[in-house]
């Protein structure tokens, strides 16, 4: 690389959340992110999990410090305070329970723009598309959902699988990036 080259590359943090109601993946997005690993084994998160990974594209270095958040009801009165300095957001539904479909606007998305800035980036993201026999939530609803609630973008995923897991971050970063008005 090149001096001149050196100096074109710019660096940013951003802090993301991930939320959506419990076990619908938000920890296995994340591993998988990460680390290229999925467990099977469901532990719920405690409060909040901190996990930094950085991602370099072509004109620049990311890091991305991705909160998730717990989705149980008895973290909701504290979660508040983990939306400090946030930037974006994958609201996450489980494509087998609707229930966590529908508290994507009624609950997630209110929250998220409650507590972030109104320019935050949010991109929503159906999990669990291995589990297609098991599916409630069409990919047509999910679509919908996301026109509704102004979605940056839609998305389906498999943390199992790995399956659009990579792209579903950069989605987030470009958008984000793009909101913040930087053009690579």
């Amino acid at each position: 690389m090149t001096v001149e080259e050196t100096k074109e590359l710019r660096e940013f943090v951003f802090k993301i959340t991930v939320l959506g109601e419990a076990a619908v993946g938000k920890t296995s997005l994340i591993n998988m992110f990460c680390e290229g690993t999925f467990k099977e084994d469901y532990a719920p998160t405690l409060g909040a999990n901190i996990v930094r990974k950085d991602v370099n594209l072509e004109k620049a270095k990311i890091r991305l410090i991705m909160w998730d958040l717990a989705g149980q009801e008895k973290y909701s009165v504290i979660r508040s305070m983990y939306f400090q300095g946030c930037v974006g957001a994958l609201l996450v539904y489980d494509v087998t329970r609707y229930n966590t479909f529908e508290s994507i606007s009624s609950k997630w998305l209110s929250d998220f723009k409650k507590y972030v800035r109104k320019e935050g980036v949010f991109i929503l993201i159906g999990n669990k598309i291995d589990l297609e026999e098991e599916r409630v939530v069409p990919t047509e609803k999910g679509e919908e959902l996301a026109k509704k609630i102004n979605a940056n973008r839609f998305i389906e995923t498999s943390a199992k699988r790995g399956e659009n897991i990579e792209e579903a971050f950069l989605l987030l970063v470009n958008q984000i990036l793009s909101n913040h008005g930087v053009v690579l």
